[in-house]
């Protein structure tokens, strides 16, 4: 990718990030988590991963937020897998996923913690390697029907490793002490989030799919995605 591009689509993009969390409402998650697997296809994994950190950035000191460590965290490191998933490199996110859900589950409160809240997590760490063998199909645009099954998984492990990460850092990096009295108060709150968070999983691949195969289409005409691998 040409230099002159990359600096521009990362500002674009990094403005596209802050836009969307300062129109944020609804479910617990802001609306940058719609552009984060787009974000890693389109940008690649480094590239895409500091578009989102900017963004994320920008929009918290524009629009300060409680909780502003998650996003921070969680946007830029879910648009890396991404980009990462996409260029069939499935070994560095199947690593971060093990090494985070091992400290969960180590931790007391990740035991005590209903399963179900997090099986969209544990169902993306199975489609990981499926995810990035399929990825390569996400620059055929003349396949579109490859193309799409492609971009879903890979938005699919993208938005669980947003859940994963808020996770760990809520759980196992104990920021749950700065913001619960406790074990039941976080129960409560974990579980109404992991409701909300199956919502957000299913839009988000909704987006994805009809937002993403038109555009990742129009972008291979612009020759984009020439160094992808």
């Amino acid at each position: 990718m040409r230099r002159s591009l990359q600096v521009s689509l990362i500002a674009v993009f990094a403005a596209l990030h802050a836009v969307l969390y300062f129109i944020s409402f609804g479910l617990w998650r802001n609306w940058g988590i719609y552009l984060e697997a787009i974000e890693g296809i389109i940008l690649g994994p480094g590239v895409g991963f500091f578009a989102a950190l900017i963004g994320s950035v920008i929009g918290r000191i524009v629009k300060p937020d409680v909780l502003w460590m998650f996003g921070v965290v969680a946007e830029p490191v879910s648009v890396l897998m991404a980009g990462l998933l996409a260029r069939a490199k499935w070994k560095p996110v199947l690593i971060a996923y093990l090494a985070m859900l091992t400290a969960y589950f180590v931790h007391p409160f990740g035991r005590d913690l209903p399963l179900w809240t997090i099986l969209d997590i544990l169902v993306a760490l199975l489609l990981i390697y499926p995810a990035a063998k399929l990825g390569k199909n996400l620059f055929k645009t003349e396949d579109v029907k490859s193309l799409s099954i492609a971009l879903i998984l890979v938005s699919f492990v993208c938005i669980a490793t947003d859940s994963l990460v808020r996770v760990f850092l809520l759980v196992p990096c104990g920021l749950h002490g700065l913001f619960f009295a406790g074990f039941d108060e976080l129960y409560m709150v974990f579980v109404g989030a992991a409701i909300d968070s199956y919502i957000e999983d299913l839009i988000v691949v909704a987006v994805s799919f009809l937002v993403g195969v038109p555009l990742i289409i129009a972008l291979s005409k612009l020759k984009i995605f020439e160094s992808k691998k």
